[in-house]
């Protein structure tokens, strides 16, 4: 009888242990993508779903690596009553690979909702939020405004991260894959560096353009001048 009850209560602990896994995996949501778009895929193929050309994708920068932004404004479909939140998306990509997508929100649209209402939104997506015991600390944004991240979600591959601007205030949701993030950060890191390291080559060079410019301007004006010139 006490072999029974061993076994028995190793087969419940181990169904409990079961279920629990089943629990956390169906509780597990999707982070590596926003609606339709795949972190990771190539930039002809989120240009085709945005009805957009790959050439209309803005280098960035060049070297040492490609990193290009697509800009992406959704509009409802046809006649759809439902109104778009999102006001802007923009795609960069890593040598033409998606890592990262910004989502701005159309102030508008969600005026007078608090970022607990954006959390409690985002979560039915992405799955329970990571809020910051404290108060985070700003930081500049773009345009010198003062941004704090308020929310995140994230997985060993990716993260979301529910950004507060001070300017408006506006909210923006940043999905980036992580593994494209260092190797993007150097790029523009290195990046910087060769444009300062060759900033005085490059303004020797456009004096010299400009003085080049100006003399054959000067020539080309002497020689239609001299020949009708009445002293």
């Amino acid at each position: 009888m006490p072999k029974f009850a061993g076994a028995a209560s190793r087969f419940a602990f181990a169904s409990f242990l079961l279920l629990g896994l089943m629990s956390a995996a169906t509780l597990a949501k999707d982070l590596s993508k926003y609606r339709n778009f795949q972190l990771g895929t190539d930039l002809p193929t989120i240009a085709k779903h945005v009805g957009a050309s790959p050439s209309q994708a803005k280098a960035i920068q060049r070297r040492p690596a490609l990193i290009q932004e697509l800009e992406w404004r959704p509009q409802p479909l046809g006649s759809s009553p439902r109104t778009e939140s999102v006001q802007e998306v923009v795609f960069s990509f890593y040598n033409s690979e998606l890592f990262r997508i910004a989502i701005t929100y159309d102030r508008y649209e969600i005026e007078g909702m608090t970022a607990d209402d954006l959390i409690e939104a985002i979560s039915a997506t992405y799955g329970i939020a990571e809020t910051p015991a404290l108060p985070a600390n700003a930081m500049q944004g773009q345009y010198g405004d003062q941004e704090e991240i308020v929310a995140q979600w994230q997985d060993s591959e990716y993260c979301f991260k529910l950004i507060r601007s001070s300017y408006g205030p506006s909210f923006r949701l940043i999905g980036a894959l992580k593994r494209l993030q260092a190797p993007a950060q150097a790029a523009v890191t290195e990046a910087k560096r060769l444009d300062d390291e060759e900033a005085p080559q490059r303004d020797a060079a456009r004096i010299a353009d400009q003085k080049e410019t100006e003399r054959a301007k000067l020539e080309k004006s002497r020689l239609l001048n001299k020949p009708k010139f009445r002293p």
